[in-house]
Parts: structure tokens; C-alpha cells; sequence
């Protein structure tokens, strides 16, 4: 009797430890911080020896820096729509979106604004969208988030550079407010000072702020002071103008008590925009108002590493130990499946989710990423794999090529004819990957 005494005792017991630890578990604000076309190689912490990123590399230094860290695909949307669904965008929005675009990221795919509404988060979205905007179901204020103020598409989507009668409109939820042409000085703080209130209007219960900067897209604009303060240099100032933002909304976090359990992401696009068609030297655009990708070969619109490999920040001081380097490797797409765990989101109605919950690697209590493979996509087009160190590339199907990125991260010297029992694995597995998806696969060229 004493045993099933004990027993019964121990259940309950343990049933409200359970219980007071859910009661105790707060769910941490989540802001996503996403910069368009930042190259791999545009902050200071990540070895550029022109842009200061004080704030930025204070963030690194609080949290963890990520060097192996790839977006979903090397231009706008499709990278978009795979950081908010987790998901390749092969399964739904594989091509950037125009002023004239009808379609959107479809209805019936889950973001993760969606989750985090159900789980009681504020939900917010200040910046560039590029998801849809012919319907107010594929805006932002459709697609889970409560409130919106920003640009439907790329901040260069007018006269001249784009050929379109379609103005480009400052939208706040579903309602335009005012038309933006080229000045645009004032964009990033507009956004950031945005971000800023939200915060502010919402400390007292979990928040998600989605916050996708429309620079340093082309044309970049940044204020006087900030020209001032870069001897002139328009890019750096831009880069700097960000950085400034990301200063600031750490700071609001720190006045308010709300850095410790706050997660802050910090990451890009795609990398930046090189060889320009001609229609963008217009204006005062010039081909060096781009950024770098470091050591890295490639850029945006390409499946090189300079095009998929972007910087990667994340700060959670309750849970994320700090000043830590890793090269392992995450996407966007696990940000995804990260952030629904730790705000304990229901997953089950979404489709296929291409992200990894990496959470335990994050947090330091497992000592390996759970991605060891990615697929390199250009449109429906399936070019390249990494598995581990290997990338294996078929953009030109006729010379294929084998790269060790550990050794090798610049793509220079190709060692397909070292390894056939692995090209032979990684051909299968993209072949494999492609009859899933539906993607297409490059040909060999008839001469």
C-alpha cells in the first residue's frame, strides 16, 4: 500500500513539475532582420575592410555567427517565400514577382506568421514583401501577420529601370499611403523607427517582427549624415545606415528588459547584385553600388556560393551561448522549423517542410547541425548539391564539376575526376531530388 502510495505521489509530482515548467516557459519574441542582396562579405565581422558594422559585429560577438549559412535561391521572392514556409520554392514560388504579377506565395501554404498568430505572438511586418500584392489575401495582413507598412515588391520596380505604368506604393496593412520614386534617403529608418514602435506598443506579450530591408537593393539611398560619416562612399553608407538600425532596435530591447529573451536574426536575401543589365546604369546607378562576397565566387542569380552563402547572425541570450563561430551548416528554410519549436507552434498543418529544427545545435546542447545536404535552384532549374563539404555542380551538364568547400570555398579548382563514386551518389541524389520536386535539370548544349 505504502508503494502505490509513493507511486501515486510521484505521478502527481512529476505531472506538476510538467506543468510549472510550461506555466514558466516564456515564449521569446522573435525579430527576423532580412537584408536585400547583402553580400557575404559586407560586414566587418565578416572581414570587410570597408563597411563598419559596429552594432552588428557587438551582435556577433552576444550570440552566434554562422559562415556556412545559405538562402533557398539567389534572387528575391523565391528566397522570400522559402524563409517564411521552410519549404524549397520549387514546391510553390520558384520566380521573382513584377509590378504586374497577379499571383502570390499560394493561399494554402503556411508561414510562419501564421504559427506564431496561433501561439498568441503579435505579428508584424515592416519592409519589402515581394510575396504577392494583386489581392489583399497574398499581403502580409493575409498571410498571418496583424499589421504591415512597406514596399509590395523591389524598391527599383518604376521608370527607367523597370518598364512598367505601375507605381510603386508605400502600403500600411492593405491600403496604399503615398508613391515612392527616387528618393529614397529615408527608407531604412522609415522601417527600422517602425519596428522600433512596435516593440514599444507591444512588451507586454510575444512578438514577431518580420523586418526585410529594401537595401542595399539597387538604386541604394542613404541619409546625408550617414554620406557624411562614410567619406561619401553611398554603399558603405548604406550598409551602415542598417547597421545603425539593428543598433537601435537592440538598444529598444535593452531599455524595455527585453534582450534575454528576445531571439534577434540577423541575415540576407541572396548576395549582391553584380554584372547589372544595362537598364539599371541609369539614374546614378553604378556597377560598384554593389556589395562583396568575400572570398567567395559568384553572386546573386547564380547557384556559385556568392550567390546562396550569405551572412547569418542569431542572439537569444536566455538559451544561445555567445561569441560562438560555427561552420556548420543552416538555411533560411531551418530558421523556419526553428523558430516554430521554440515557440512551441504547431507544424502539423503545413505541407512539406524542407527546414531543420536546429535548435539543440543552437543552443549548444548537440555538437552537429541537422542539415548536411542543400540543393542549389535557379528558378525550376536544379544546378548543384552540397552534402557535407562536396558540391557537386551540373550548370553546365557537360563539364561538371566537384567542389571541397572546407578547402575550397572560392570554386577554383574542380576534383569531379577524384571522386567518382561520390559523383556518381550526388547525380543520383539530384536526379532523385528533381523527379520530387518537379524541377528541371540542365542539358547538355547541341553545338
Amino acid at each position: 500500500m505504502r508503494i502505490i502510495t509513493f507511486l501515486l505521489s510521484l505521478a502527481l509530482l512529476t505531472n506538476c513539475t510538467e506543468s510549472a515548467k510550461q506555466e514558466t516557459y516564456q515564449k521569446p519574441n522573435v525579430i527576423l532582420i532580412f537584408a536585400d542582396d547583402l553580400g557575404y562579405g559586407d560586414l566587418s565581422c565578416y572581414g570587410s575592410p570597408v563597411n563598419k558594422t559596429p552594432h552588428l559585429d557587438k551582435m556577433a560577438s552576444q550570440g552566434i555567427k554562422l559562415t556556412s549559412f545559405y538562402v533557398a535561391a539567389s534572387v528575391c521572392t523565391p528566397s522570400r517565400a522559402a524563409l517564411l514556409t521552410g519549404r524549397y520554392p520549387i514546391r510553390h514560388l520558384p520566380g521573382n514577382l513584377g509590378p504586374e504579377s497577379k499571383n502570390g506565395l499560394p493561399l494554402d501554404e503556411v508561414t510562419i506568421a501564421n504559427l506564431l498568430k496561433e501561439q498568441g505572438y503579435a505579428t508584424a511586418a515592416f519592409g519589402k514583401w515581394h510575396l504577392g500584392h494583386a489581392t489583399p489575401e497574398v499581403l502580409p495582413t493575409g498571410r498571418g501577420f496583424d499589421t504591415y507598412y512597406g514596399l509590395p515588391y523591389s524598391n527599383d520596380m518604376i521608370k527607367p529601370w523597370v518598364q512598367t505604368e505601375v507605381p510603386l506604393m508605400m502600403y500600411e496593412d492593405e491600403k496604399t499611403v503615398k508613391e515612392v520614386q527616387y528618393e529614397q534617403q529615408e527608407l531604412t529608418n522609415e522601417f527600422t523607427q517602425k519596428a522600433l514602435n512596435f516593440i514599444e506598443n507591444n512588451q507586454q506579450k510575444p512578438f514577431f517582427i518580420y523586418l526585410p530591408y529594401s537595401m542595399p537593393h539597387l538604386p541604394i539611398a542613404a541619409p546625408d549624415n550617414f554620406l557624411e560619416k562614410a567619406d561619401q562612399n553611398l554603399y558603405r553608407a548604406v550598409i551602415e545606415n542598417i547597421d545603425h538600425g539593428v543598433g537601435e532596435i537592440m538598444d529598444k530591447l535593452d531599455a524595455l528588459g527585453l534582450a534575454d529573451n528576445t531571439l534577434l536574426i540577423f541575415t540576407s536575401d541572396n548576395g549582391p547584385w553584380h554584372n547589372l543589365p544595362d537598364r539599371m546604369l541609369q539614374k546614378g546607378n553604378e556597377r560598384w553600388h554593389s556589395g562583396s562576397v568575400g572570398p567567395l565566387r559568384g553572386a546573386k542569380a547564380t547557384s556559385f556560393e556568392g550567390g546562396f552563402r550569405v551572412p547569418a547572425l542569431l542572439r537569444w541570450p536566455a538559451e544561445f551561448p555567445a561569441g560562438v563561430v560555427s561552420e556548420q551548416m543552416l538555411t533560411t528554410m531551418d530558421l523556419f522549423a526553428t523558430i516554430a519549436d521554440v515557440a512551441q507552434a504547431d507544424v502539423s498543418k503545413a505541407k512539406t517542410i524542407d527546414g531543420k529544427n536546429a535548435r539543440s545545435f543552437l543552443n549548444g546542447t548537440s555538437n552537429t547541425t541537422p542539415r548536411d545536404t542543400l540543393f542549389y535552384f535557379r528558378g525550376k532549374r536544379l544546378e548543384a548539391v552540397r552534402i557535407k563539404d562536396l558540391k557537386y555542380s551540373i550548370r553546365t551538364p557537360e563539364n561538371p564539376e566537384l567542389f571541397n568547400l572546407e578547402t575550397d570555398p572560392s570554386e577554383m579548382y574542380n576534383i569531379v575526376d577524384r571522386h567518382p563514386e561520390k559523383v556518381a551518389e550526388m547525380q543520383s541524389l539530384i536526379e532523385s531530388f528533381a523527379a520530387e520536386t518537379g524541377a528541371n535539370l540542365p542539358q547538355i548544349q547541341e553545338n
